[in-house]
């Protein structure tokens, strides 16, 4: 059963996640990071910077910053393509997965206090 959310719903969603992000004790996300890290966490297959960059119409140099970024928050981690050498993927770590567990939690219980107020 898909989920339909108003324009306004959605961004305010989106405010909620922000806002919590940056009250979290730690370094917070640039909105490039922050659409690199959605990316490789929400989006099925391997990633690369090359694959990245087509995605989210940026450089790949934008896309190896944020990948800097969050290899050190240890958000991702980047590998050799074992079949590419000239190539590297983006892999998923434990710190990422309780991230994204964290933002998704935020949504539903901002979805939970707002239930109605739509």
């Amino acid at each position: 059963m898909a989920v339909e959310f108003a324009p306004d719903f959605a961004v305010r969603v989106m405010r909620e996640i922000i806002v919590a992000l940056v009250r979290r004790d730690g370094p917070a996300l640039s909105a490039h990071q922050l659409g690199v890290f959605l990316t490789c966490y929400l989006q099925a297959g391997d990633h690369t910077v090359r694959s990245l960059a087509k995605e989210l119409a940026v450089s790949k140099s934008v896309i190896t910053r944020a990948l800097d970024r969050l290899g050190e928050l240890n958000l991702t981690i980047r590998r050799t393509d074992p079949l590419d050498a000239r190539s590297v993927i983006v892999d998923q770590t434990q710190v990422g997965l309780a991230m994204l567990a964290d933002l998704r939690l935020i949504a539903l219980n901002f979805s939970n206090r707002t239930r109605g107020v739509v």
